[in-house]
């Protein structure tokens, strides 16, 4: 049932990667999430088990990515952060309840409680977007190269200059655009 869906575009930033569950928002939309359980199954591959969604908290958690990307983009471009953004994120991360753990390899992970719903998900992802707007983590916020996508994404490679969301979609396609430009000019150079 679930291949009917685009597959998830995995990230190793959590709230970067969900604003990458609607993708190409210049070009031909993909929704990543079009429905609860596809949400459920999102949260769970980042280890933030819930049990269920209702149709209003989808449009919670959608409401919440687009204010991440709004804010990521102004501060990819170093310009003031919307207010309504701003106001989301805070509201989100204030009604979440969860814990920080650390795994054995030392690395901090989320822990829902056994109770934790939805909006305690949410408000871990709120918390990782302040935690990546505000500076806190070493990388920096940048906007993929493509014309067509636009997505904010969180740059952690040594020289921070990584130019494209994710290299295996949006960078080979501009690579493969780029091959054939070339080609076309080769041939009619020769031609």
């Amino acid at each position: 049932m679930r291949a009917e869906f685009p597959d998830f575009r995995l990230g190793s930033v959590l709230a970067t990667s969900f604003t990458g569950t609607l993708s190409e928002r210049h070009g031909d939309a993909v929704e990543r999430i079009p429905t609860p359980r596809r949400l459920v199954d999102w949260l769970a591959v980042y280890g933030l088990d819930v049990d269920s969604c209702t149709p209003d908290q989808l449009d919670l958690a959608r409401e919440l990515r687009e204010s991440i990307h709004a804010a990521a983009t102004a501060a990819a471009l170093q310009d003031t952060l919307p207010a309504f953004a701003v106001r989301i994120l805070n509201d989100r991360s204030r009604q979440g309840r969860a814990a920080a753990i650390l795994t054995p390899e030392g690395e901090r992970r989320w822990r829902l409680g056994p109770a934790s719903g939805l909006e305690d998900a949410l408000g871990v992802i709120a918390a990782d977007a302040i935690g990546i707007i505000a500076g806190e983590r070493d990388g920096r916020l940048a906007l993929c190269a493509s014309p067509t996508c636009r997505a904010a994404f969180f740059d952690t490679s040594r020289s921070r200059t990584r130019r494209w969301c994710d290299m295996n979609t949006c960078g080979n396609r501009q690579k493969k655009a780029r091959f054939h430009a070339n080609q076309r000019k080769s041939a009619i150079l020769t031609g």
